[in-house]
């Protein structure tokens, strides 16, 4: 029986997206900090407060990309979706005991969890075409985030959101693209519900305690697509590729995505 747990993967103390429904099916994304504990459940850290309620059930998306400045297409990164269930809130802090999770290290499951019983629910929303993209010019690239090659991608599954990360570009109007295959969970999740979050934080080039106080964007999207026959979306790959040259093997794959997240609002720290 191994001896490793989500603590030797992820690290402590680490930042986390954390996300939950509401009693009206809205969606609430916090970043926050993350101390992993040995039994597997996590005490999270909000500094300016959270809106989470005891026993709700709730995602953290988890990785180790603190100090991590080079990527490759693989995304040797250990991260997880982490679905759990709230206990022990005070004002600035919860705790959350694990019901399922899995680390993935590329495109590998290294380590994973499910509490007995446990099953993801049945998602009976049909898929739905995405609108096209309503862009006619090439965006301008927003050059702040040029460091920052990856963000954390909020979707809307059945019971509690999933998380994702994700290369992406983004415009100095908040506007994101990102590129994904067509089988994957998140992009069917898309297609069930054209709309999303997504929290760009700042851990390429921030230390912990600066990017979990202020450094870091939550946007909150309607879902578009960039088909490949767009007349966008040879210019965009391009831009892709050249703040993300290490994942040219997957943007240059023929049966990729392209998705635009258009904004509806970015989410400020309470």
């Amino acid at each position: 029986m191994s001896n490793k747990s989500l603590l030797t993967f992820i690290g402590s103390p680490q930042l986390g997206v954390a996300a939950a429904y509401t009693a009206t099916d809205s969606t609430k994304v916090y970043i926050c900090g993350v101390e992993v504990q040995q039994d597997e459940s996590l005490l999270l850290h909000f500094p300016k407060g959270h809106p989470f309620t005891d026993q709700q059930p709730i995602t953290v998306h988890l990785d180790n990309r603190t100090g991590v400045d080079e990527y490759d297409a693989d995304l040797l990164v250990y991260r997880t979706s982490y679905k759990g269930v709230v206990e022990q809130v005070s004002d600035l802090n919860i705790r959350v005991r694990p019901e399922h999770f899995e680390v993935w290290y590329g495109n590998k499951i290294v380590h994973s969890f499910n509490s007995p019983g446990y099953a993801h629910p049945t998602d009976a929303r049909a898929e739905l075409s995405i609108p096209v993209t309503s862009l006619v010019d090439v965006p301008i690239p927003d050059m702040r985030e040029n460091e920052n090659k990856i963000g954390v991608l909020v979707t809307e599954a059945q019971g509690r959101p999933h998380t994702t990360v994700f290369a992406f570009l983004s415009t100095p109007s908040d506007d994101i693209f990102f590129i994904s295959f067509p089988t994957t969970f998140k992009s069917k999740l898309l297609k069930r519900k054209h709309y999303c979050h997504f929290a760009i934080d700042s851990r390429a080039t921030f230390t912990y305690s600066q990017a979990i106080e202020w450094n870091y964007s939550i946007i909150e999207a309607d879902v578009y697509e960039v088909p490949k026959a767009h007349h966008l979306f040879e210019p965009i790959r391009e831009l892709f590729i050249l703040k993300n040259p290490w994942e040219i093997g997957f943007f240059m794959a023929p049966n990729v995505e392209m998705y635009h997240l258009k904004p509806r609002r970015v989410i400020l720290p309470i």
